[in-house]
């Protein structure tokens, strides 16, 4: 198996891969029970967290047991259709997701300031 070669050697894996997956476009669905029979494939699950509130529906969290094991998941489920949806298989990078989160509430902050000062936008 391709799990094997690579863990022969001194094998160095690029710094953004990790044990945990973060998945997109996801049938919204679809059962915990699917999704372990959909990763569980590629070897031993930790834990996977399923979206369940209206921003997160279509995603979720995989974390694997061994960092091999998910990035040979993201090899083959990359592009894997599940439902006729097309799933996106990523390594979490919690500097960008953050990085998300933060922007959005530096805009809602500015909206906020906005309207309490009474402070248009538009082009006059």
């Amino acid at each position: 198996m391709a799990t094997i070669s690579l863990r022969k050697g001194n094998t160095r894996l690029p710094p953004e891969v990790n044990r945990v997956l973060y998945v997109r476009n996801l049938p919204f669905n679809i059962s915990s029970e699917e999704m372990y029979d959909i990763f569980g494939k590629y070897g031993a699950i930790r834990q996977i967290r399923i979206g369940t509130s209206k921003e997160t529906r279509g995603t979720a969290f995989v974390v694997y047991e061994d960092i091999y094991d998910a990035k040979t998941a993201v090899d083959h489920l990359s592009g894997f259709n599940v439902a006729n949806r097309y799933l996106i298989v990523l390594y979490y990078q919690q500097a960008k997701m953050s990085k998300k989160f933060d922007q959005k509430k530096k805009e809602d902050e500015i909206a906020r300031m906005q309207e309490k000062y009474g402070v248009s936008t538009k082009d006059k």
